[in-house]
């Protein structure tokens, strides 16, 4: 029955339209329904009633958490990020977004406040040892090792390497005078007429020897340039490092000083840093430079990052130092490092060594003028290889600009030489340092007053548990390898393809070693002291590049 005759029954006249035509249906549906569904409907309004007698005693609701907006993440564009990376000698800085970064001389030419003041020049080519007694004798032995391994590599095509005697090179060499060159442009001194307060990069290393300004270095082998003398403080360091890196941001980043607040950094440290220098540096970073935000990085991590490797021995070879770890999945494993207390200035002083047996015709060549330094090793770049083909005497020249002189033109003749100076990196007794210490372990951290939670605290807070397991692998690691050499007689020296003669044979001759500064012998950490224990064929010997990433490898599983 439709609705419409259902009111025609009970005499109600039908609306045909109207807002309220379907409430007035429902209406007269509710009077005319049966006595069943009206006690339904009570049922239902009863039930009703009962669920709010519930809610007001208190019956436990489902609580709906409030919406909360998620925080907007601020988008870093890589423009706005700058990244330095500190070297002994070398500067490299750029923005994140720039494929090459900008590489400059990290030094800087303060002028003298007092009239008569004492000039100092730091040099890079010249260190502690070479001029000990001892050392001529140990240069000599270990470039007997060196031409002895290339002598025993055979070239690609089966034959014997040409040798080359330097008297032979000396005897042509001592001849040669050098030519003049008009039409080359000369080398310059930098201009000093508005007297600036300092000088950064090249500009620095072109200040006139009579000028009023002193060369510092704020890096030395990889850390902080610390001495005894004048500027060698701590506070005086990081305001040279202030003063190089703000001036060389603005000059070759066009960003003014007061800009780099809208600026984040990432800083590259070596794996084996001291905590105190970094946290000066940070300090410098955030605070005196005003940067956003900086970020440390180890330069290891980076190194295999920018490659796309999960997992690489990473080598660097640095002007003043080398370093050796394995990184695995982003973490630079703490018993792999390895700091080798040499590079590339050891080998520009070993090549002008070879080249001055061989007759070198720039006879007025000193180690200690940095232009005859950047001479010296712009000849190394130039010449110097790896390459086993290429034998025999072969003729090579180059031009000498300095300032205040007309620019030369040498020539001479070289043969071994340039393979036999960078061939010292698998011996380091041919450097003949003696009485330095060339390889160095992790160390220890020496701990933060400011800081409660240091590595001494960890250490003290350790269970007991972990103390006493760590104290049975110490053993069993010392038990493993006294058995090793009480079967073998001893360490025995691995040999590489194209590189002759043993590694004890090498190590007699150097008198630098392996041992960890600052008094850590009496109390190291355990990953040292495993380290040190599993490794006594190194004590005592300077390492060479191949043998410390062999050992750097094998103390991955430590």
């Amino acid at each position: 029955m439709s609705i419409e005759s259902l009111l025609r029954i009970v005499k109600i006249p039908v609306t045909p339209c109207g807002p309220h035509h379907a409430d007035r249906a429902l209406c007269v549906s509710y009077s005319v329904m049966t006595s069943a569904e009206r006690e339904g409907v009570r049922e239902k309004d009863k039930d009703k009633d009962r669920e709010k007698e519930k809610e007001q005693r208190g019956t436990k609701r489902p609580i709906v958490p409030a919406s909360i907006p998620e925080p907007q993440v601020e988008q870093i564009h890589s423009n706005f990020v700058i990244v330095i990376h500190p070297g002994s000698t070398t500067l490299r800085l750029g923005r994140a977004s720039d494929t090459l970064p900008t590489s400059i001389p990290h030094v800087v030419a303060r002028r003298h406040k007092a009239s008569g003041q004492l000039r100092r020049d730091e040099t890079w080519l010249l260190r502690d040892g070479i001029e000990h007694a001892d050392s001529k004798e140990q240069r000599h032995s270990g470039l007997k090792m060196v031409e002895q391994a290339i002598w025993s590599r055979k070239m690609s095509n089966g034959l014997r390497r040409i040798p080359t005697h330097p008297e032979q090179l000396a005897a042509y060499n001592s001849r040669m005078k050098p030519f003049p060159l008009d039409t080359c442009p000369r080398v310059k001194w930098t201009n000093t007429f508005h007297k600036p307060e300092c000088l950064i990069g090249d500009e620095a290393l072109h200040v006139n020897y009579s000028e009023p300004y002193s060369l510092h270095w704020p890096m030395h082998r990889g850390k902080l340039n610390l001495h005894q003398r004048s500027g060698g403080s701590l506070s005086a360091v990081l305001a040279d490092l202030e003063t190089i890196w703000i001036q060389a941001i603005h000059k070759f980043l066009d960003i003014a000083p007061c800009d780099l607040k809208y600026y984040r950094c990432i800083v590259l440290v070596p794996d084996m840093c001291s905590r105190q220098h970094v946290k000066g540096i940070m300090n410098m970073l955030l605070n005196s430079m005003g940067f956003t935000g900086v970020i440390v990085q180890q330069e290891s991590v980076c190194a295999t990052f920018g490659c796309g490797l999960s997992c690489a021995c990473v080598v660097d070879i640095g002007d003043q130092k080398m370093s050796v770890c394995c990184v695995e999945d982003g973490i630079s494993h703490r018993n792999t490092r390895l700091w080798l207390e040499y590079g590339g200035a050891d080998v520009t002083r070993c090549f002008y060594w070879l080249m001055e047996r061989s007759g070198f015709p720039f006879t007025k060549c000193q180690l200690g003028n940095r232009h005859h330094a950047l001479l010296l090793q712009q000849l190394k770049e130039n010449f110097c290889h790896l390459h086993q083909d290429i034998s025999g005497i072969q003729d090579h020249e180059f031009k000498l600009r300095l300032p205040d002189s007309p620019p030369l033109l040498y020539r001479l003749k070289l043969g071994d030489e340039k393979l036999q100076a960078p061939m010292a990196l698998f011996y380091p007794a041919s450097f003949g340092i003696v009485g330095q210490r060339m390889t160095l372990l992790q160390q220890r951290s020496q701990g933060d007053p400011e800081d409660p939670h240091d590595e001494h605290y960890l250490m003290a807070t350790q269970s007991k548990q972990e103390q006493a397991a760590k104290a049975v692998a110490e053993r069993r690691a010392q038990a493993k390898h006294a058995a090793l050499d009480t079967e073998t007689g001893g360490p025995e020296a691995t040999e590489r393809p194209g590189l002759s003669g043993s590694y004890g044979e090498a190590a007699t001759h150097g008198s630098a070693d392996v041992s960890l500064p600052h008094g850590e012998h009496d109390e190291a950490a355990p990953s040292v002291v495993s380290r040190k224990l599993s490794s006594p064929q190194f004590e005592g010997k300077a390492l060479g590049i191949d043998k410390a990433i062999l050992h750097s490898i094998e103390c991955c599983g430590e």
